[in-house]
């Protein structure tokens, strides 16, 4: 049988693969990162399009050893549209990576 999509010991973080906030500081925006296997998500608030009268942008970065690549962008509304590029359209790892990224959102790290 697979893992489940929220299996425990792909969720967090494991020995050796803490976020590095510092990594980010250059950054604007940066809210927190996740793991899951090899690839570490990164989530940004778009701070250049920032405006008090609409809705957040955010996108999410994905690296998998690759280097980061933003794999989705959508906006912090009550029903989101999410743009996912590439080979992220319809991934199994869609509905668990926006929900990691709206706990983020919601509590960032990076306050």
């Amino acid at each position: 049988m697979a893992d489940s999509p929220n299996s425990p010991s792909e969720l967090e973080s494991g020995p050796g693969r803490e976020p590095d906030p510092e990594q980010h500081l250059d950054t604007s925006g940066w809210l927190g990162t996740f793991h899951r296997g090899p690839a570490v998500f990164s989530v940004f608030r778009e701070v250049a399009t920032d405006h008090p009268l609409t809705a957040s942008e955010h996108r999410v970065e994905c690296n998998d050893g690759a280097g980061p690549r933003v794999i989705c962008r959508f906006f912090d509304e009550p029903e989101p549209t999410v743009e996912w590029f590439g080979a992220w359209k319809n991934d199994q790892w869609c509905p668990w990576i926006l929900k990691r990224a709206f706990r983020l959102i919601a509590e960032p790290e990076n306050t």
